[in-house]
């Protein structure tokens, strides 16, 4: 029987006890007040977000198209309440887009799309529709768009709106969590001709029910659902900062003959730097996920909830005197 790994089974119920207690304080209001108000809060952030604005955007996106990484920009914001709010978020992403165009930052820089953000969660078409114009704009600005996956529930409603999608614009991408047990499936399902699929472990707070809970039950599901994409024949995006599973990527592309235009790893802005400069140096396509915008403070929290270990950059932070 293999000795158990290092923070797996042992350490394993703390580390998911922290999980759940970061989760549950990305929704809390008072939580949130609290660590925006934090001194030094805003170089924590710094780290991890762009900046508030399209130009903090811009600006990032130029630095690391310089340093020959791929982007994908996400304007943060999710859970939407209002048409209005949705139709600002759309024209937001239309905007960004024109600006990317226009700077000459296309086809390396591409967006990414939460559908919660445009309406999902009251009104599917409406979604749907944004998403459409979204889709235009890039197809208009010769770049693509990804659809960001969110918790469990939206899964469905999500894989429905690409499908749409898809007839118009097939280039759009689709994100598959492999801590879902449904995975597997959705895997087999998007890994065709002209697929884009982006896949990540996953970030949200799923009941036992729908999801694997420890990490060693994800990392082996992220193989697996790696091993169906880069057999398949679609276009795999492994989003992933684990240097087990990068090296399993880097094998299964030489194993299934996958060369560089032909898959790519994603890792998010401000976590491995260097790791990204090392892959790109290495001849791999290497997209970073860059999110803007003034509602950080859930993608910052499920970041850590991700690998706890950033508390203690969070930490530092805080208590630094600089």
């Amino acid at each position: 029987m293999p000795a158990p790994r290092r923070g797996d089974t042992i350490g394993r119920y703390p580390r998911l006890m922290l999980r759940s207690v970061i989760l549950a304080a990305s929704r809390s209001s008072q939580v949130e007040r609290l660590v925006a108000t934090a001194p030094f809060t805003r170089d924590v952030v710094r780290r991890f977000v762009a900046g508030s604005g399209t130009d903090d955007a811009l600006r990032a996106t130029r630095e690391l198209v310089a340093d020959g990484l791929a982007v994908t920009l996400d304007n943060l914001g999710e859970d939407t309440v209002t048409p209005e709010h949705a139709t600002a978020t759309r024209d937001e992403y239309l905007r960004l887009l024109k600006l990317l165009s226009a700077a000459g930052l296309t086809p390396a820089a591409e967006v990414s799309v939460k559908l919660s953000a445009l309406g999902q969660m009251f009104d599917e078409q409406l979604a749907y529709d944004n998403a459409r114009a979204i889709c235009a704009a890039a197809d208009e600005a010769g770049t693509t768009v990804t659809l960001d996956m969110e918790d469990h529930t939206t899964t469905d409603s999500t894989l429905d709106v690409l499908a749409r999608l898809r007839k118009s614009f097939p280039s759009t991408g689709a994100v598959l969590q492999a801590y879902l047990r449904r995975t597997e499936s959705d895997c087999r399902e998007l890994a065709s001709v002209g697929s884009r699929v982006r896949l990540c472990k996953g970030a949200y707070q799923e009941p036992e029910s729908v999801a694997y809970q420890s990490a060693r039950e994800v990392d082996k599901s992220y193989v697996r659902c790696m091993n169906i994409l880069m057999s398949g024949d679609g276009y795999p995006m492994l989003a992933t900062h684990d240097p087990r599973l990068i090296a399993i990527g880097e094998d299964r592309a030489r194993w299934f003959d996958r060369g560089a235009d032909h898959f790519e790893f994603q890792m998010l802005y401000g976590i491995r730097p260097e790791e990204q400069a090392r892959l790109v140096g290495e001849g791999y396509q290497v997209r970073t996920y860059l999110p803007y915008g003034t509602d950080w403070y859930g993608y910052l929290m499920r970041r850590l909830a991700e690998r706890p270990a950033n508390l203690a950059f969070f930490g530092r932070a805080l208590v630094s005197k600089k």
